[in-house]
């Protein structure tokens, strides 16, 4: 059976949540839910990510579209396609947190792999026309089932995604029943989409990063109070991380626009030092950023927005990322002890 767009926006209305397992997962300290984003387990299969948030006991989780896709059973793209923010609309290059990043880019491909990710582009849109909200309802009973929360959806999208697309995340955010989708975007874009969030009535919100040079790029208290001009549902993803890079003040902020942050990413950076240097992602307690500071703001004002560890410094030799994900649990814990 085949649905079209208005059945499946009818079928996603109707849709209940479904109960979670009795034996949720616990990750909330003085009443702030620390979760994770995805993006945090870089290149791991999609299908070990479930058993990964239950070994680090993380009990909330802001899924990436991509991954999303892959546990419904979306055609895999090829190697030279896949990454952290996922192919095509569902993430741009370097995914969410690709501020700071070093490095001389990709070759150009080769007549071969241009028409491998011209075919895989083709399957990944053929698949996804074909998708129901059970497509992604049968996703989000597996996180159920595992005790984990899927709280946000993290799809990133740019100013080349067409209406269909931009419609096509909003129907898995409804059908995924989250609170609302987080994106690496620009400010043009955003003005795009304020239309789709208040018809859906779906909070949207722009992933911060650390580039002040481009006005089009989400990083400065104005660059954010312009997208939240375009609409009410229209919010902010803030990264304290990037934000610290950045030269702002991240306690100040969230305090400031608490009403309008539907979820925090949580990573250590340091102040700008010099014109142009972005600072490094670095292991926890190693940079300036006020990770502490911001979660006790949390606690004490009873924000009920959650806080994503978004895992992007180096992991270190003989190390993991499922152990440095435990690390940051823990250090978070510690600081709302």
């Amino acid at each position: 059976m085949t649905f079209s767009r208005r059945d499946f926006s009818k079928l996603a209305l109707a849709a209940v949540p479904m109960a979670s397992s009795a034996a949720a997962i616990n990750s909330k300290f003085k009443g702030v839910q620390i979760g994770a984003i995805t993006y945090s387990f870089g290149q791991m299969p999609a299908a070990e990510i479930i058993p990964a948030l239950v070994t680090i006991g993380l009990g909330e989780v802001e899924l990436m579209s991509n991954h999303c896709e892959a546990l419904a059973g979306a055609p895999q793209a090829p190697a030279m396609m896949r990454g952290p923010g996922g192919p095509g609309p569902g993430g741009p290059p370097g995914g969410p947190g690709a501020g700071g990043k070093k490095g001389g880019g990709r070759p150009p491909m080769t007549p071969e792999q241009q028409e491998a990710m011209r075919k895989a582009q083709e399957d990944l849109k053929n698949w996804r026309l074909s998708t129901t909200p059970a497509t992604f309802q049968a996703v989000k009973k597996k996180f159920n089932e595992a005790g984990i929360d899927v709280r946000i959806l993290c799809f990133n999208q740019r100013v080349n995604a067409t209406d269909d697309e931009i419609e096509y995340a909003f129907q898995m955010a409804k059908a995924l029943n989250v609170k609302a989708i987080s994106s690496s975007s620009t400010v043009s874009f955003a003005r795009r989409v304020a239309p789709f969030a208040d018809k859906h009535k779906m909070w949207w919100s722009g992933h911060g990063h650390d580039n002040l040079t481009d006005p089009e790029e989400f990083a400065t208290p104005k660059s954010f109070e312009t997208i939240m001009s375009f609409g009410k549902y229209i919010g902010v993803n803030l990264d304290i991380g990037h934000f610290t890079a950045a030269g702002f003040d991240a306690v100040a902020y969230t305090k400031q626009i608490h009403g309008r942050i539907t979820n925090i990413h949580l990573k250590d950076r340091s102040k700008p030092r010099a014109e142009g240097v972005r600072p490094d992602n670095v292991v926890w307690g190693k940079g300036e950023t006020p990770i502490k500071e911001v979660l006790n703001l949390m606690a004490k004002e009873k924000y009920n927005f959650p806080a994503n560890i978004e895992l992007e410094y180096q992991i270190p030799e003989g190390s993991d990322r499922v152990s440095e994900l435990k690390k940051c649990l823990q250090f978070s814990k510690e600081a709302l002890s």
